[in-house]
């Protein structure tokens, strides 16, 4: 599978003496839309800047469609939106407007200004002023400038921060759109794990500087698969007690036990167990979610 991004073994420290990344290697599959997560101050940012070349990868440690950061920029900016921190804006301007400051920067047609904000859905409010763009309407109308030109490529650092639920939404809809129907890979950072989960195809954790897991959702799946198992079933306090010990069995509800496991095996050997004692289930699924998956993987 080709890689839009590739890093090697980035280490970077604002002083020697304090890393702020160790050792980081991942790969960004074409197509994908990639989430890199971590708590506030774990490196994303820093890394992401380094992608973007605001801080000098020195040690020629990240590859962008396959070449050296040195090789691919300024030229290579045509080809990649980026947004990172908070995006600035003309208030007394409308969305309009905004937006074609930067595509005559750019030396863009106006076209492309009609077709980002179709887009990003707010062709309709082109000529409000961006002092009534609510904080959602912001933050699409800064993805439509990242979308000027037709990059193949978006990073954008924490989207959804300080959105309301219905801002999230919008967003995260605006996302799979452009990499379904755009072709658009995306990297984008979070420590929302419930409402980046929704979205991603592909993802690194990031913990202190280090990465603890880098891969697909399906790899994660794979590898978290057995470790919380909820079963659903019919009076559920009457056969808990029926449930070994080395399950680890817990009551969510009258209708619902948590149990670990090992394997496959595992789970089939209890679901057989219970239903000799006319156990009435109605469910077996995997109780756990990318927020208790990152929980257990940077805690060890």
């Amino acid at each position: 599978m080709e890689n839009i991004i590739r890093i090697q073994n980035l280490s970077f420290g604002f002083s020697k003496s304090k890393p702020v990344l160790k050792d980081i290697s991942l790969s960004v599959p074409k197509g994908s839309i990639f989430g890199f997560l971590g708590a506030n101050g774990a490196g994303k940012s820093t890394t992401m800047k380094m992608l973007i070349g605001s801080i000098p990868d020195e040690d020629n440690t990240i590859r962008i469609f396959e070449e050296k950061l040195s090789d691919l920029y300024p030229d290579g900016f045509h080809k990649i939106g980026s947004l990172i921190d908070t995006a600035a804006f003309y208030d007394h301007l409308s969305g309009w407007d905004n937006l074609l400051v930067i595509s005559r920067l750019r030396n863009l047609p106006l076209s492309e200004c009609e077709r980002v904000l179709h887009l990003v859905g707010l062709w309709e409010s082109r000529n409000m002023k961006m002092k009534r763009y609510s904080l959602g309407m912001k933050q699409r109308l800064a993805i439509a400038i990242t979308l000027l030109g037709k990059p193949d490529l978006l990073i954008l650092d924490e989207p959804v921060n300080g959105l309301d639920p219905n801002g999230m939404l919008e967003i995260r809809e605006l996302l799979i759109k452009l990499n379904k129907e755009e072709g658009v890979t995306i990297f984008i950072s979070s420590h929302l794990l419930q409402e980046i989960e929704k979205m991603i195809t592909h993802l690194a954790i990031i913990s202190h500087g280090e990465i603890r897991f880098a891969g697909s959702i399906k790899d994660l799946n794979e590898m978290y698969r057995y470790n919380r198992i909820k079963i659903g079933l019919n009076d559920a306090a009457v056969f808990i007690n029926e449930i070994p010990e080395s399950y680890s069995p817990k009551m969510l509800n009258e209708t619902s036990i948590e149990v670990t496991a090992a394997s496959r095996e595992d789970i089939t050997d209890l679901v057989k167990k219970l239903i000799l004692k006319d156990a009435a289930i109605f469910e077996v699924k995997n109780s756990a979610g990318l927020e208790e998956w990152f929980m257990e993987i940077t805690k060890n």
